[in-house]
């Protein structure tokens, strides 16, 4: 069995520690290599699943695919204090999160809210909240 059958066999059993070893051993990032980026997605996704938000949040730093993984798992959680966190940073991903989950959730008021503190000028931030 070579190393992404392995990965996905340690996937099924959420063994993350071991899924995540193999596929970021064959990642790169924006690899000429379609496999090779194909394997960076998928890393930032297991991360996701692991629930390993401190290096998620670290490699967002630097990462646009990890800043979108960390972004989308928050939401899907419902995690709204970390995604208000990371919007008031800046992260406009994050923004447009957070606005989703509190439309999502019936609080198209909080969302508006939030477009209102922390993009005021967002168009795209004013169209999720009208879009709901």
């Amino acid at each position: 069995m070579g190393w992404f059958e392995q990965a996905e066999a340690a996937e099924r059993r959420q063994d993350w520690d071991a899924a995540i070893a193999l596929a970021s051993a064959h990642a790169e990032c924006f690899s000429t290599e379609p496999s090779r980026h194909d394997s960076h997605l998928w890393h930032m996704k297991l991360l996701a699943r692991a629930e390993r938000f401190p290096e998620l949040t670290e490699l967002a730093l630097t990462d646009v695919h990890a800043g979108r993984a960390l972004n989308r798992s928050l939401r899907e959680r419902g995690m709204e204090g970390p995604l208000r966190n990371r919007a008031e940073g800046g992260d406009r991903g994050a923004l447009y999160a957070l606005v989703r989950l509190l439309c999502e959730t019936n609080r198209t008021q909080e969302a508006h809210r939030a477009v209102q503190d922390l993009g005021p000028d967002d168009r795209y931030a004013h169209q999720i909240v009208a879009d709901f």
